[in-house]
């Protein structure tokens, strides 16, 4: 099979942990519509849909929501938490270990790095200059830069288009279902990380082409399959 050359990375749960600063921001929004905050254990299982899915999640306090939700009631809200959300600075969302020299050992190996998130757009600029990644990625997809978001295929597609690259030359790295799913929708290999957001559920029972348990694990395969000029399934 040809070399892999394009690495579509998710973004929370895969090379950042911001579950404390999203626990944080869910609960400021709770507050102000008086109602109970949650503990951070029960967020981290609601994160992987975009801002709009954890806010009704947080509003029917379950990961089903409730559709008898009145659609002001879910505007208001989203509202409130993504304005808890930008005046935070973040200050609790830290990368995942190995992550940052893996980045840069990808990069420097001739990868072309790109970063496909249901997170808003407005988010990822200010985190990703953070840690110093912005030359690393050549391409920024968030939830709402298409129509759609993963697990749909179209923003793993347009990426694609975007860096002119087959999707057969494309893996899709991600600690969700949404991320396998995105990659098979679009065609595309998938590698799952286990330390994430995926619902509570192991990614491995998502059925992705591999599957590793932390950021240096994937970075020697990734490496290691480069220096034999091609990726196998």
């Amino acid at each position: 099979m040809q070399q892999k050359q394009l690495l579509m990375f998710d973004f929370d749960g895969t090379l950042i942990d911001s579950v404390a600063d999203l626990t944080a921001a869910v609960n400021v929004m709770m507050q102000q519509l008086d109602r109970e905050p949650y503990p951070i254990e029960v967020i981290k299982t609601w994160i992987g849909n975009g801002a709009s899915m954890l806010v009704k999640r947080a509003l029917s306090g379950d990961i089903q929501v409730d559709d008898s939700l009145p659609e002001s009631e879910i505007q208001e809200a989203e509202r409130l938490f993504l304005a808890a959300y930008e005046a935070l600075d973040c200050s609790q969302t830290i990368a995942y270990p190995d992550v940052t020299s893996g980045l840069n050992q990808l990069h420097h190996a001739g990868f072309t790095l790109a970063l496909v998130t249901n997170k808003p757009i407005r988010f990822v600029p200010k985190i990703i200059n953070h840690f110093g990644w912005a030359p690393l990625f050549s391409n920024l997809i968030g939830g709402d830069s298409l129509p759609q978001k993963k697990p749909d295929a179209a923003p793993l597609l347009h990426t694609c288009q975007m860096l002119n690259f087959d999707p057969k030359n494309a893996v899709m790295i991600g600690d969700s279902i949404n991320d396998i799913l995105a990659g098979k929708n679009a065609g595309i290999d998938t590698i799952g990380l286990s330390y994430g957001y995926n619902y509570g559920q192991d990614i491995r029972d998502c059925n992705p082409s591999f599957a590793f348990d932390d950021f240096s694990e994937l970075t020697a395969f990734l490496l290691q399959q480069n220096n034999k000029d091609c990726l196998t399934t």
